[in-house]
């Protein structure tokens, strides 16, 4: 049998991410928003289409795997990553993301308020990221997903727990059942992390009702 080795080089590539708003010193609240498994930038950033109100900057960046949902003909997907190569995949979108934040705070007043939010999937990516980069945060929106169970939160308690930290969640959500909801609150816990839990009747989605009704306005507190 012939011996094979794996190897990895770097490649330049383009990434893809949206943006509602336009960057100027009047933006009050900047969001940087990660979409779900199986999601393109596209579909969750229009959930703050009435956050297009001069005061608030949304950014969605992409997954940067592209795939065809349900096969060949399904609709054009996107994923953070996978098993396969996870550590050099997040890597890349650990760099990616970063380049989007620090491009976009640089126009923004130094007050502006700093959102990052995740759904799903990118519950996970905008954790692994902050935990990488340790970026300026104000409020951190996690919406059904749960936290990485390979990251070490007690040194970074203060990172976390001094800033605004919401969990939203379905009650019908179907990924989200006793057994994980049970592990997610004892690893919240066990990392030292304080946040606020936020229900509402649903399943694995993003109500723009609900997202609205908390962080429409930028200085309300969710």
């Amino acid at each position: 049998m012939p011996i094979y080795k794996s190897h990895h080089f770097q490649v330049p590539r383009t990434a893809h991410y949206y943006t509602l708003g336009t960057p100027s010193a009047d933006i009050e609240a900047f969001w940087l928003v990660c979409h779900g498994y199986g999601q393109l930038g596209s579909e969750i950033i229009h959930k703050f289409a009435k956050f297009d109100d001069g005061k608030h900057l949304i950014v969605a960046p992409e997954g940067l795997s592209r795939f065809y949902w349900g096969g060949v003909t399904g609709k054009i997907s996107a994923s953070w990553m996978t098993s396969g190569d996870r550590l050099s995949e997040i890597d890349d979108y650990v760099n990616m993301i970063h380049q989007i934040y620090e491009k976009y705070t640089a126009l923004l007043s130094p007050n502006v308020k700093i959102n990052l939010f995740g759904f799903s999937q990118g519950v996970a990516t905008q954790i692994r990221w902050m935990m990488a980069k340790f970026p300026k945060f104000d409020r951190l929106v996690l919406w059904a997903g749960t936290l990485p169970d390979d990251l070490d939160y007690i040194p970074h308690q203060d990172y976390f727990n001094s800033r605004e930290l919401f969990w939203h969640c379905g009650k019908q959500d179907e990924y989200i059942n006793d057994k994980v909801l049970n592990w997610h609150r004892g690893f919240i816990k066990k990392g030292g992390l304080n946040y606020k839990e936020k229900w509402f009747e649903g399943t694995h989605q993003i109500p723009r009702e609900e997202l609205e009704k908390h962080y429409l306005n930028p200085v309300k507190e969710a």
